[in-house]
């Protein structure tokens, strides 16, 4: 059986009690997307779609060039926005809901994410709570890019396991 402990060094999320509605949390680290970043993924998700992948196909289209898989676009601002939110104090992500895309990205992009508390709920049982937040990504435009509510399930600080 494996067994994880934490650090209290290396974690760097919140606990439920942390969290505040209507907090926002600017995350400082960025990420340029590249054509390699979107080939791999793509790749590992098998997503072929030729918008994606295929310059030339991509060229006839609205946009004149190859966009970057929005589920790509998506994961990233969640590894983002991990290290303030909830790294070592998940217990589980429990849903992604009202995701949309509302500008394209592109390869060369730079995206930044800032998350904002929605909600928050104790468990029945008390030991731990729900958050709701609301992510944003932006390019270096400042155009959004990408918006979805993620919903986590958090350790309360007096029933963290503390190794």
């Amino acid at each position: 059986m494996l067994s994880r402990s934490y650090t209290f060094s290396t974690m760097t999320g919140l606990y439920y009690e942390e969290f505040e509605v209507g907090q926002t949390i600017e995350h400082e680290k960025r990420r340029t997307v590249s054509e390699s970043d979107n080939q791999q993924f793509c790749d590992m998700t098998m997503n072929q779609q030729p918008l994606h992948l295929d310059a030339e196909f991509a060229s006839e289209t609205q946009f004149g060039e190859r966009l970057v898989n929005g589920l790509y676009t998506m994961s990233l601002a969640v590894g983002l926005s991990i290290p303030d939110t909830t790294d070592g104090t998940i217990v589980a992500n429990l849903s992604y809901d009202d995701v949309s895309h509302p500008n394209p990205v592109f390869h060369g992009d730079t995206l930044r994410a800032q998350t904002t508390v929605l909600d928050k709920r104790e468990t029945s049982d008390g030991d731990r709570g729900v958050v709701t937040m609301h992510v944003e990504v932006f390019n270096q435009d400042d155009d959004l890019v990408c918006e979805f509510e993620r919903t986590a399930l958090s350790l309360k600080k007096a029933h963290a396991d503390v190794a």
